[in-house]
């Protein structure tokens, strides 16, 4: 009987262990990345002050504005992803703080973006179309063999004769 009562007991252990495996696996893992905001430090920021004032608040942008046409830009990004397991991490919120500044370097406006104000662009699957790219390999060879045969809608179909 006690080895009875052993089994049973490693086979619960181990079934229990199955299960909070199975549990562990699918806990979400939340990943915060960028800039981590303090709170408060973007309510501080206000029009005219210099860089290094908002530096000095909001510290070192996540990045800044290629172009300085009017002034320069600096960007502030949060990001906050969820993955679960081997599932694709899905991003559950992105804040975005902008603060642009005049060509004096002055504070001119702050503006603050969240995920549903962002657009979703794929630039990976962009193709440059390319003749005869839609066509495969044996229909390439059947039109070409078929433009070079006589009778088959090939070169000599399509001459004109000069009477």
């Amino acid at each position: 009987m006690a080895i009875g009562f052993r089994g049973k007991t490693a086979s619960r252990m181990l079934g229990m262990a199955f299960i909070l495996g199975l549990m562990t696996a699918c806990t979400p893992q939340i990943n915060h990345r960028g800039y981590y905001p303090k709170a408060g430090a973007f309510a501080q920021v206000q029009e005219g002050m210099s860089k290094t004032e908002v530096e000095g608040i909001l510290g070192s942008p996540s990045t800044t504005a290629s172009v300085n046409f009017q002034g320069d830009s600096y960007y502030y990004i949060t990001s906050t992803t969820v993955s679960r397991s081997f599932l694709t991490p899905v991003e559950t919120n992105r804040e975005v703080i902008a603060v642009r500044f005049s060509k004096s370097d002055q504070v001119t406006s702050t503006a603050q973006y969240g995920l549903q104000d962002g657009r979703v662009i794929d630039i990976n699957t962009r193709k440059t179309p390319v003749v005869g790219s839609e066509l495969t390999l044996l229909q390439e060879l059947l039109h070409s063999l078929a433009a070079t045969t006589p009778g088959l809608g090939g070169s000599d179909s399509n001459l004109k004769r000069k009477f």
